[in-house]
């Protein structure tokens, strides 16, 4: 389960903070050298270089060659930082011109786009978005992704549904990815030299004629694959099914909107 999720903070100071709205900033005290985004800048070096844990907010004002009491003149706490962080990824995220493009090829660059945010940026995959910042990164983000959608016959919910369905599949294979690689680091082995290793032992407990099916199918996939599980085909088979039932989606929305059409919208199935 993700260890970090964002609008956990104060919404108020959050969004003041995220639109740059220092209108109802009423502090006072000696003028301040730094700004916003040195503050997300340095929090997000250090994330990138070594974990999300490693953000404090001792740790960010040492990057700056400040004391930590002068950055809660500018981010209340980590909550917030967080929020600022990714949103400030979200609006660096290259937007992929794919207008009059088929909308498989809109919506694979899409995914891609998230792919590399996740790959320029790993913490970003293990922190929860369920309510997301709310700022002007996300919300560009947000209205470059829908365009991908737009204009197939689907309903805006129907828009939103596919959208979430996408992007959730994207950060789970980011996660796993990431998973792959710290099992990698641990134990300094390649997935095919883990099993290399270890086949051997499995061979002598395992009753190959009680297990046939998944002892033939798993020979077969590891074959393929060099290893049980593959990042790099995980994401490109799953996300040709994923668009693969956006189509289906797509084809009955198309065929309720002929049909209503032609006969009224009574004569829609419920």
């Amino acid at each position: 389960m993700p260890t970090e999720r964002t609008s956990s903070g104060d919404p108020a100071r959050t969004l003041q903070l995220l639109w740059r709205d220092s209108s109802s900033d009423r502090r006072r005290g000696p003028r301040r050298g730094l700004s916003i985004d040195a503050v997300v800048e340095a929090a997000t070096a250090i994330a990138d270089a070594e974990g999300l844990d490693a953000v404090t907010m001792r740790g960010v004002a040492k990057e700056l060659g400040v004391v930590p009491m002068t950055l809660y003149t500018y981010v209340p706490s980590k909550a917030e930082l967080l929020d600022l962080m990714l949103d400030a990824a979200y609006a660096r995220m290259p937007r992929t011109g794919t207008a009059g493009k088929p909308w498989r090829q809109r919506v694979t660059a899409v995914a891609e786009e998230n792919k590399a945010l996740y790959e320029r940026h790993p913490w970003a995959a293990a922190v929860s978005t369920a309510r997301p910042p709310l700022g002007p990164g996300q919300m560009s983000k947000y209205e470059h992704e829908l365009s991908g959608l737009d204009g197939l016959g689907l309903s805006d919910v129907e828009m939103d549904d596919c959208l979430t369905h996408l992007l959730t599949f994207v950060q789970a294979c980011a996660r796993a990815d990431a998973d792959v690689r710290a099992a990698q680091h641990d134990s300094a082995l390649d997935d095919q030299q883990w099993w290399e290793l270890n086949a051997p032992l499995l061979a002598r407990v395992l009753d190959e004629n009680a297990y046939p099916t998944a002892v033939r199918v798993g020979a077969a996939a590891g074959a393929a694959h060099g290893s049980a599980y593959d990042p790099a085909h995980a994401y490109h088979f799953g996300l040709q099914r994923v668009l693969d039932s956006f189509a289906a989606l797509i084809g009955r929305s198309g065929d309720a909107k002929t049909s209503t059409c032609a006969h009224g919208p009574d004569a829609i199935a419920p």
